[in-house]
């Protein structure tokens, strides 16, 4: 009770204090800004917004406490007033005159969207030493597109332009706009720079609208100078080749004679054409061993151009470490640290070498309770799909064949285990935004050995769990498929991803089972039984802005996954079977601790190790700018785990929920965060204790989780 008690006081302190006590005498704080479209035409407000000069300062549901931080202040911004000043907002102090300049700029963004008789008015409302801002917007009617008159330059070029007219974006009927001409002028001429007319741009492009007869008739027109040249100076447009190409790179990398020649579209005699240069030069810059890529064209006389490509250095090799640090209620730390070595060059041909180290402990201190897993990894990658020749891919974007192999090693209380993993495949991208991984090859290789008397007469009681952990090996297939609208380290919202991976083990192993021994109901294969199953995941996320909440984003994301054994297999192997809790999952929990469904943590494991072959998962996440770079957040989050062969219909009263919120330290290139995660309903818990209400949120035994992590969560 007392805990309610302080947050309710807390709120109403926070709520309570003024927000235009720093207001200058005689001022107005600027509350609000809001659109009104009235004249029965559809716009969105959202086209209008960035022309509203004076903005209020952002708030979430209303209220922001950081301009009542500020008005602790007496406004001297000495001692401690300086330091409430600083983490504080000030008000954004309402100023007419941006009304007036607001509203003329929305007219002139409507006469761009074809409303050419578009009118705006600001009203003023205030109530004591607040002002809120209504714009009233009538933007009139548009005017349709009766007939287009053409005047193109002749011999060639019309040819050209004919050969494009299916694809023109301006026709009889469309509403005259700015905005549709602009369009039409960037598509047109990016078309001309790809037949070869260098140096074509949108200014060729000329422009006028006749309504004076009662029709609106456009005048399409293409002339051989620019809007900022004299019309004396016109001159034919004419199509250039490519003659000289040119191709410099640092001398201290060195690159295997071919490679560079074979990543270059550019050829010597072919006319001139944007994509056929972009394409290069995204080719050049996917190698990711150059510090810059610049392509320059210098015209050699009337109709040849001369290409010279130059290739900054870069750093060849470098380290990426990443850290995730837990502990909850009940003392259980753990640590998971992660060191990459990379070198982007290793034989002379773009083939990159990744060396990677993973840990994970987890410990309680002043106990024997600990265990430790560690792992190294070796990968490398070429840059072209092995037993294609690469001067046949013609896209810009090159495949990369990938060659992995990696070792862990687990030591826990009950067992050690051993876990050995090669694969083959190849990875990639198709278009800006989407990713791909495909694997047609995966081998791996379980021991589990030294195993706890107490442990071993689990498994022998539990033929699911047994046949989870016991010395098999995988030979199947995988992929991962990804689209991102935002692929950056930190990426800005809005954005979202999708992502799918499934993985299909042993059926081309089971087609020998006529041949292949067997022992205890399994086929076996150099001693040792194949698993085969089927395991699904998908991840869909989105992050969005709110409106008019600046610096505020809402993210979520949903999860589910499933995996089947089947044939030679009774339960997936360990390893692929899912798990929840931990820094970027049902963090109210640690990693492993959730589920299986109502399941109690199995005290047959020390340190928890819950998994699943069923996963459900529904994230939400409030993120919000604090001061300088720091930014917060809340979260709340419900799923779980299941085994498919216990599911029932008590299904729903099984999952689970958390809240909490989080600070983040975003420095762009890296963003790193801690969470602390609060349990709201535990479904191991026994019923009628399962809501977890305020009081016990920060007692009793594993109630919150404190994470640390690097990057957004999701």
């Amino acid at each position: 009770m007392r805990c309610r008690i302080i947050i309710l006081v807390a709120l109403l302190t926070f709520a309570s204090c003024s927000t235009t006590r720093l207001v200058p005498r005689g001022e107005r704080r600027l509350a609000s800004n809001d659109i009104k479209i009235v004249g029965g035409e559809k716009i969105s407000v959202s086209e209008l917004q960035s022309s509203i000069r004076q903005q209020p300062n952002g708030s979430i549901f209303g209220w922001n406490p950081l301009i009542s931080v500020y008005n602790w202040s007496n406004g001297s911004g000495r001692g401690i007033n300086g330091v409430w000043e600083f983490f504080g907002t000030a008000p954004v102090v309402f100023d007419s005159t941006l009304v007036d300049k607001s509203s003329e700029s929305m007219v002139e963004h409507l006469h761009y969207l074809g409303y050419y008789d578009a009118k705006v008015a600001g009203v003023v409302r205030t109530k004591k030493r607040v002002a809120k801002v209504t714009y009233v917007v009538d933007p009139g009617k548009r005017k349709a597109i009766d007939r287009i008159e053409y005047d193109i330059p002749p011999g060639e070029f019309a040819e050209d332009f004919s050969l494009d007219s299916l694809n023109m974006t301006v026709h009889p009927g469309d509403f005259l706009s700015e905005k549709l001409l602009e369009s039409e002028t960037v598509r047109g001429s990016a078309y001309f720079r790809n037949k070869g007319y260098y140096n074509f741009n949108k200014n060729h492009y000329f422009f006028e609208a006749d309504t004076l007869s009662g029709q609106t008739v456009l005048h399409y027109k293409i002339k051989g100078y620019t809007r900022s040249d004299n019309p004396d100076n016109e001159s034919p447009i004419v199509k250039y080749r490519i003659r000289n190409v040119d191709i410099m790179h640092p001398s201290d990398i060195y690159v295997r004679p071919g490679l560079l020649r074979d990543f270059n579209k550019i050829k010597p005699g072919t006319y001139y054409s944007e994509d056929v240069v972009n394409t290069t030069y995204y080719r050049f810059s996917a190698l990711n061993m150059f510090g810059g890529v610049n392509i320059e064209m210098t015209p050699s006389d009337s109709a040849y151009v001369d290409c010279r490509i130059k290739l900054s250095g870069g750093d060849m090799v470098g380290y990426k470490v990443n850290l995730e640090l837990s502990s909850n209620s009940s003392g259980l730390f753990g640590a998971s640290p992660q060191l990459n070595y990379y070198h982007k060059n290793v034989f002379g041909g773009g083939e990159w070498l990744n060396l990677g180290f993973t840990g994970n402990w987890q410990f309680m201190p002043g106990t024997n309770v600990k265990s430790s897993e560690w792992g190294i990894s070796a990968g490398i990658s070429f840059p072209r799909a092995l037993g294609y020749p690469l001067r046949k891919i013609k896209g810009r974007f090159i495949p990369r064949t990938e060659i992995k192999t990696s070792y862990n090693y687990q030591n826990r209380p009950e067992y050690r285990r051993t876990i050995g993993n090669v694969s083959f495949g190849y990875s990639g991208r198709v278009g800006e935004n989407f990713y791909y991984q495909v694997y047609p090859v995966q081998f791996g290789l379980v021991k589990l050995y030294k195993l706890s008397d107490s442990f071993r007469e689990t498994l022998m009681a539990n033929p699911y769990l047994w046949d989870s952990y016991s010395d098999k090996f995988d030979l199947g297939l995988g992929s991962v498929l990804y689209y991102t609208t935002d692929a950056s380290i930190v990426p800005k919202a809005p954005y979202g991803f999708v992502r799918y991976s499934v993985d299909l083990a042993g059926n081309v192993v089971s087609l020998f089972n006529k041949v292949l021994p067997s022992s205890d109901g399994h086929y076996t294969l150099l001693g040792l039984p194949y698993n085969q199953y089927v395991r699904s995941e998908i991840q869909l996320g989105r992050s969005f802005g709110l409106g008019k909440w600046n610096g505020v984003s809402l993210a979520m994301r949903f999860v589910a996954g499933v995996g089947k054994a089947y044939g030679n297999s009774s339960a997936l192997p360990f390893e692929k079977q899912f798990y929840c809790g931990g820094a970027s999952s049902m963090r109210g929990w640690q990693v492993r601790t959730l589920g299986p469904g109502f399941s109690a943590v199995d005290e047959s494991f020390v340190i928890p190790s819950q998994t699943g072959d069923l996963k459900l998962e529904l994230d939400a996440e409030l993120r919000f700018k604090l001061l300088w770079k720091l930014e917060g957040a809340m979260f709340a989050e419900a799923g779980n785990i299941w085994r498919m062969d216990s599911l029932s219909g008590a299904f729903p009263r099984s999952i689970a929920a958390d809240w909490g919120a989080g600070l983040r330290l975003n420095l762009d290139f890296i963003l790193i965060r801690v969470d602390l995660g609060v349990k709201l309903h535990d479904p191991s818990q026994p019923e009628g204790q399962r809501w977890i209400g305020p009081s016990r949120w920060l007692k009793g035994v594993n109630n919150y989780t404190i994470h640390f992590g690097v990057g957004y969560p999701f």
